[in-house]
């Protein structure tokens, strides 16, 4: 489960290279509840993210472990996560946008994916 560490470092670093680019975006354009929600958004999406990753490699320690005991994925914490992001920006409407933190809550995942495409078209 190396690998998971090594992906969720460097989804770390995108993340936070994003929002800095959220902050400027904040800060000096007309858009500033958007970027905001963008920024909620992908800080509640990298929470997500790391439950996954948290819960894999439990996971992998239960397979390679003794039969018979039971493990999930972590759905239910990640759901309630979304559920959060999205009611504190309800809550805070003239702030953070809503539909730019349903996009933040993406972005750690299509991150993974380009990351994945960019290491399988090196390879």
């Amino acid at each position: 489960m190396l690998e998971m560490q090594g992906i969720f470092t460097k989804q770390k670093k995108y993340e936070f290279f994003l929002l800095a680019v959220c902050a400027i975006g904040w800060g000096f354009t007309p858009y500033s509840t958007f970027f905001a929600g963008i920024a909620l958004g992908s800080l509640f999406g990298l929470y997500n993210f790391w439950i996954l990753v948290r819960r894999m490699e439990k996971f992998d320690r239960v397979v390679d472990g003794p039969v018979g005991k039971k493990v999930s994925v972590g759905t239910a914490y990640r759901f309630g996560s979304g559920i959060a992001a999205v009611a504190v920006a309800l809550t805070f409407p003239n702030e953070i946008h809503l539909m730019g933190t349903v996009v933040g809550l993406m972005i750690p995942y299509v991150l993974l994916i380009v990351e994945r495409i960019m290491f399988h078209a090196r390879n």
